[in-house]
């Protein structure tokens, strides 16, 4: 149906057009002086633009779906990384990202050093699939709260895990609270060892889209859960001579969005 919708949009398909009989004389119209091919003022990234806005609206259809009306199933997990049960899950993306570590002295003055994890990381794209391809719906990064709720921290950090629609601009930032993370390899909700923990994060702050867009702003609660890499490398920072190097370390995991059920 896209393709169809497509070719109509560019003038493709002319509803009622009747073809000419097969044995009529075909004559070739002189082209007047001045007059130009009206496709030639169509841009081809014209048509790119339209099928990411089809896809990015698809994608938004599915959001809005699974927030007002889909059952999406809980995954099943230890008691500290599960959100209250008075949240229901409404949406669900795959990482695929970075974690930032820098190398630093063990102590003031001391001649060791080891990784410890940058404040200004992770960084992450957070995807669905749709019709077999990766289709962008979130980003994840970190800045500040700009409007805190009544659990975010007093003092507020300087930059706080943010995650941002991609389709309506909306935010909800969060932060892991009360130690809910588990190690990785310990439940089958990550299962993978030595990998960046599994963690439950608790929204600090939300803020609607420009136009409106709401979401991400409803977060509750957010899982991060199957994660696989992501940890500090295992050599390259040990004394004063690495300290300063910095490495960002690839990461994958699945994201769950949680809100007030109603």
């Amino acid at each position: 149906m896209g393709g169809q919708t497509a070719d109509a949009e560019a003038g493709g398909v002319g509803g009622g057009t009747q073809r000419p009989a097969s044995n009529a004389v075909k004559t070739k119209k002189p082209k007047q002086k001045g007059q130009t091919n009206p496709m030639s003022y169509i841009d081809a990234k014209y048509f790119v633009t339209r099928a990411r806005g089809i896809c990015g609206a698809l994608v938004l259809v599915s959001a809005m779906g699974s927030a007002y009306g889909q059952a999406l199933t809980k995954p099943a997990t230890p008691a500290i990384i599960t959100p209250p049960a008075d949240n229901v899950l409404f949406l669900v993306a795959s990482a695929v990202g970075t974690q930032g570590y820098i190398c630093l002295p063990t102590s003031a003055g001391a001649a060791s050093a080891s990784w410890t994890v940058k404040s200004s990381r992770p960084q992450a794209t957070l995807v669905q699939r749709v019709f077999g391809q990766d289709v962008q719906i979130a980003t994840h990064f970190l800045s500040p709260d700009a409007n805190p709720n009544d659990a975010a921290p007093n003092p507020l950090p300087f930059g706080s895990a943010t995650w941002q629609s991609s389709l309506d601009t909306s935010k909800v930032w969060a932060q892991v609270l009360n130690s809910n993370s588990i190690p990785a390899g310990s439940d089958a909700s990550c299962p993978n060892v030595g990998s960046i923990p599994c963690l439950m994060l608790q929204s600090i702050g939300a803020q609607s889209g420009t136009m409106g867009g709401t979401i991400l702003s409803k977060t509750t609660f957010i899982q991060r859960l199957n994660t696989r890499g992501g940890v500090a490398p295992a050599d390259g920072c040990s004394t004063q001579d690495d300290v300063g190097r910095q490495m960002l370390v690839p990461y994958t995991a699945d994201y769950y969005f949680y809100r007030r059920d109603k």
